[in-house]
């Protein structure tokens, strides 16, 4: 909606980039992941595609925090994965083999840990990440609004997946710790 007001403005368009803007310059502050997408541009960049990486970046990451926050109270208030009935484990996870390894528990509370610590450290590593790549001569051109979409879609709403799948993971395995503390009692 912000790259569509630049061609066509619109009261919508308007609203979400002043959004943007405010929110952009509200989380750019020093070591934010938006501060960090901003400092990954090359010197000499025109100061609107500057500005609007920031528009983009601070609206992105808030609206991708607030469906993690979302997503883990709706987690709590439907009691997921146990609300009724049996818990489908090939349904729900069709890529975890529970017969592979060992110890199912240790393995998913492993595998959230993981998604969680990754899901959160994402945002940051990423532009360092761009900035390495750049400085190595394949630098990353986002004067093409759907360059510079793709780029920050992808920089906040793929972490944010991995941070959901982490949680969804730990609460699957603390669901089967209670039923297997249920069995052995």
């Amino acid at each position: 909606m912000i790259f569509k007001g630049v061609d066509s403005p619109s009261a919508i368009s308007a609203y979400f980039q002043n959004s943007g803007s405010v929110i952009g310059a509200t989380i750019d502050f020093p070591y934010s992941p938006v501060r960090l997408m901003v400092l990954m541009m090359p010197d000499g960049t025109d100061p609107t595609v500057i500005q609007h990486l920031r528009d983009a970046a601070g609206l992105s990451y808030l609206i991708s925090v607030f469906s993690v926050i979302w997503f883990v109270i709706l987690l709590r208030l439907y009691r997921w994965p146990r609300r009724t009935g049996a818990f489908n484990v090939w349904i729900n996870l069709p890529t975890f083999d529970p017969t592979a390894g060992g110890d199912v528990v240790k393995r998913l509370q492993r595998d959230g840990r993981i998604n969680i610590i990754l899901g959160f450290l994402l945002p940051f590593l990423v532009p360092a990440v761009l900035k390495l790549i750049s400085s190595m001569g394949t630098a990353i051109n986002l004067d093409n609004p759907q360059t510079l979409i793709w780029t920050v879609s992808a920089w906040a709403f793929l972490p944010a997946s991995i941070l959901m799948r982490g949680v969804a993971l730990s609460r699957v395995a603390q669901m089967i710790e209670v039923q297997r503390r249920k069995s052995y009692t």
